[in-house]
């Protein structure tokens, strides 16, 4: 059969312009995220997450940054790469004038996700990072961190989402500093139809308690009652896996996917998923392949070595609380394709990272076409769209 419409589980928005300055109340609007335009001489790359160094002069490049609290944050040719030859997607700075307007513009994202055979997407956030980091860390002034999470919230599910016809599919921030209030935020977007968060792979590193601490009870609960899917992206930690600090980012790259590893592996011994029976989670961009080992790893230290490990309260092996709960997500992953059946063929979603250099935008639906090549049509159905809407719980493709 032609190949379905894809439902991606990973994209990103650059946030635009106005947003905070329209969406924020008026007594925090002074204070809050703005964009203005310097000059950026240079950028580096100064240690793993990744972390950058800008050089900053009124003759160097002009670039778009977001300035709140003591933060500038520097708008960057690879997160809003596409329309750009492979060999022009650089450590660069940009503004909003030199980026396709879909990363940005809603209605032009429709139009580019036309171009890609792509019906309805989920996206990450840029500014905020992946799981809303900076307004954990930018300001001590809680109340304007909330004030800014909850306006990115009624922008995403009112203005980026709202007339998409459900194409674009809202994925919310918490407050990460506070439990309770990450609850009701939840709840608050669940009740006009948001049934996606973003969270920390590893809250740790970001100073915030672990999931094994019971802190996180109120946030997960409320997940689990709303049905709303925990979304954690690579990276979402603010610290990526390396060797050393002076290996190279490629390094970083290369072995992003232990943190999902180690995200998953937390989760199915953690006790959670037997206490919070509709609890559903997703690791975006990690890719697919390693997961067979590591329910193969962890259902084995269940079995053998729990007189002196433990059992972590699991009635079932750590697995059985895997499948049909824990999503992956890949766009370039030929072994994960391949071991299909053990990955779960239920858990597999699919990708396009648009804007950012990893996308596989405007060619992404011949690239699943030959990474689709000799999988079944009903498989095929699911890892494209059907697993997405299901974890999603999307209006499409009801009888």
């Amino acid at each position: 059969m032609e190949l379905p419409m894809i439902v991606s589980t990973d994209d990103h928005v650059v946030e635009p312009a106005h947003l905070w300055q329209s969406w924020l109340p008026a007594k925090f609007r002074e204070r809050g995220p703005r964009v203005e335009r310097r000059g950026v001489a240079g950028i580096r790359v100064v240690g793993p997450g990744p972390k950058y160094a800008h050089d900053f002069d009124p003759s160097g490049r002009p670039a778009d940054c977001w300035v709140f609290e003591d933060l500038v944050f520097v708008q960057k040719r690879t997160t809003a790469a596409v329309g750009f030859a492979r060999e022009e997607m650089s450590l660069t700075s940009i503004t909003y004038d030199e980026m396709r307007p879909g990363c940005y513009d809603p209605k032009a994202r429709l139009e580019d996700m036309d171009v890609n055979w792509v019906e309805a997407s989920l996206c990450f956030p840029t500014f905020p990072r992946f799981c809303g980091q900076t307004f954990h860390e930018a300001t001590s002034d809680r109340e304007l961190g909330l004030a800014c999470v909850e306006a990115y919230n009624n922008w995403m599910v009112e203005e980026w989402c709202g007339d998409s016809g459900g194409r674009l599919v809202p994925l919310c921030l918490v407050p990460l500093w506070d439990a309770d209030l990450a609850a009701a935020e939840v709840r608050r977007n669940a009740a006009r139809g948001t049934r996606a968060v973003a969270f920390s792979e590893i809250p740790p590193f970001l100073g915030l308690p672990s999931i094994h601490s019971g802190y996180w009870n109120p946030f997960f609960e409320a997940c689990d009652e709303t049905g709303t899917v925990v979304c954690m992206h690579i990276g979402s930690s603010s610290r990526m896996p390396s060797t050393s600090p002076d290996a190279p980012h490629a390094v970083n790259a290369s072995v992003a996917f232990n943190n999902a590893m180690a995200s998953m592996s937390d989760y199915l011994w953690s006790g959670l998923m037997v206490r919070y029976p509709n609890l559903k989670l997703a690791y975006s961009e990690s890719q697919i392949g390693w997961i067979p080992f590591l329910l193969e790893r962890i259902d084995a230290k269940w079995r053998d070595a729990r007189s002196w490990l433990g059992d972590g309260g699991l009635p079932e092996p750590p697995s059985h609380y895997y499948h049909n709960r824990i999503f992956g997500c890949f766009f370039d992953d030929r072994f994960g394709v391949r071991s299909r059946h053990d990955v779960g063929i239920d858990n597999i979603t699919f990708e396009t990272d648009y804007p950012h250099t990893d996308s596989t935008w405007p060619n992404t639906r011949e690239v699943a076409e030959r990474l689709m090549a000799g999988v079944p049509d009903d498989e095929i159905y699911k890892i494209m769209r059907g697993n997405a809407i299901r974890m999603l719980d999307l209006d499409l493709d009801r009888p």
